[in-house]
């Protein structure tokens, strides 16, 4: 197998594959891509308000354990001694899981979740944590703990939210992979704000649990709710997906499949969606996806203009289930203890779903197995649908705060970030360009498990609208 070049970039602009690969054969150490990062933390950071909790002495320490285990010539993990992110929202090991929420600032978790021991065992180095809105439960990215984060293109434009911190940081050049989770767009949307890629797993691919938790997550977000990487390529996608998605017997619902599936017919029929879920694409919106079905088309795919079934009802569906257990579940805490701005969100959520009975809840779990027999009927035929991540570009700040209409005009723009989570299918925001000087970019989204489908799409997208690699804010 060729091996990466090495790159002329300073390190905080290396990707895992080159770091890893680098501090493997000892042209680098883990030391010094370690304090490159941080480094870069302390230089932008502040314009940004993306990493709201610094772990520098822990990361130094462990890269400095991370060389000497390279000098010892001990088995090495595919992400050896490289400076990862991690989101407040999920347990590392002696730091507080806050979720964005003040009254949760010394929650000290007990021991790592699932995804951070996978990413340790990996040999990934966490060098800090991002930033959420309050609850992780907005697409903006801001609460009375930690503050606003800014979007690195744009300070006037949400870096997308809840993984807002994970997207601003990574496009920022703080670590090569951030990690993120999503339960109705928020690896998708955020990764969509700032230009670079983000993969929502398939449902039961990564596992999932917080030691720190009091009790079990709500059944629809035990069904929809993922945690996955952002990144800023491809092959770092693979990666960091191969790495976070290793068993744990903590999370009941993980399943054991291939990260590479059976071969499928060729072409590799693509149905391209306009208006996915009901929501017509603004005209840069679709400009992008005119784009991107080109440069598949170039590459052999065969792409027609088709709406997958079923995505108005899927984002329904979402609506419904959890916005409906979120109305008894969750709405407690959020009065208690959320700030203003989640206070205000979340009250024009649920005004977006009606009341249902516990009956219609059960109704409503139950709908969700006769949409997915649908569409993966439809993906049998179609490996793979092409629309878009929002309909809109990404949204000024606190848009969703301003008004009712202003909330309104956003839930319909992100109707499609909702069925892949409903249905637990994976889905890929992907890059395309700028429009009006914001990144804009595409959703693909295949079968159960083929993730793989997804990542080969993506590296054509990547090839034909290369990125531009982490831009500095201070500009």
């Amino acid at each position: 197998m060729p091996q990466p070049a090495t790159p002329v970039a300073p390190l905080h602009a290396w990707d895992a594959v080159d770091l890893a690969h680098g501090i493997r054969t000892g042209l680098i150490s883990s030391r010094e891509a370690v304090q490159a990062c941080l480094d870069r933390i302390a230089a932008v950071n502040p314009e940004i308000n993306a990493v709201v909790d610094v772990l520098a002495e822990s990361a130094l320490a462990q890269a400095q354990a991370a060389d000497r285990a390279v000098a010892a010539g001990e088995a090495l993990g595919p992400l050896h001694g490289v400076p990862v992110t991690i989101k407040v929202n999920v347990d590392l090991a002696g730091r507080p899981t806050t979720n964005g929420v003040v009254a949760w600032r010394d929650l000290i978790a007990p021991a790592d979740s699932p995804v951070v021991a996978n990413l340790r065992r990996a040999g990934a180095i966490p060098v800090g944590r991002t930033n959420t809105p309050g609850f992780s439960f907005r697409w903006f990215t801001e609460n009375d703990l930690h503050g606003r984060t800014l979007n690195p293109w744009s300070r006037g434009h949400t870096p997308g939210g809840s993984s807002g911190g994970a997207s601003a940081a990574l496009a920022a050049g703080i670590g090569a992979i951030a990690h993120g989770n999503d339960i109705g767009g928020s690896i998708r949307y955020p990764a969509y704000c700032t230009g670079t890629f983000g993969l929502r797993p398939s449902f039961g691919r990564v596992p999932a649990f917080n030691p720190s938790a009091s009790a079990e997550r709500p059944l629809s977000a035990q069904l929809m709710s993922v945690q996955g990487p952002l990144t800023r390529s491809v092959r770092d996608l693979r990666v960091a997906l191969a790495a976070m998605a290793s068993a744990d017997l903590r999370d009941p619902w993980w399943v054991p499949a291939p990260l590479a599936g059976e071969p499928v017919a060729r072409p590799i029929r693509v149905a391209l969606s306009f208006d996915a879920a009901g929501t017509p694409a603004s005209p840069p919106v679709r400009d992008a996806l005119r784009r991107a079905a080109d440069a598949l088309a170039a590459a052999g795919y065969a792409v027609e203009e088709r709406d997958p079934p079923g995505m108005a009802q899927a984002a329904d569906l979402w609506n419904r289930f959890v916005h409906g257990e979120a109305r008894h579940l969750m709405a407690p805490a959020v009065t208690a203890h959320g700030d203003a701005g989640i206070r205000q969100a979340f009250a024009w959520m649920l005004d977006q779903a009606p009341e249902l009975s516990a009956l219609e809840l059960m109704q409503a779990g139950a709908g969700r197995a006769a949409l997915l027999r649908s569409m993966m009927g439809f993906l049998a035929e179609y490996p793979l649908a092409l629309y878009p991540v929002s309909a809109e570009l990404p949204f000024e700040q606190g848009l969703d705060t301003r008004s009712r209409a202003d909330f309104e005009r956003i839930f319909r723009a992100q109707a499609p970030l909702f069925p892949a989570a409903t249905l637990g299918l994976p889905a890929l925001s992907a890059p395309v360009g700028m429009a009006q000087g914001l990144p804009v970019g595409v959703q693909l989204m295949a079968s159960r498990f083929r993730e793989d489908l997804l990542l080969d799409a993506a590296e054509v997208l990547e090839a034909r609208f290369p990125g531009a690699g982490p831009i500095d804010p201070r500009a």
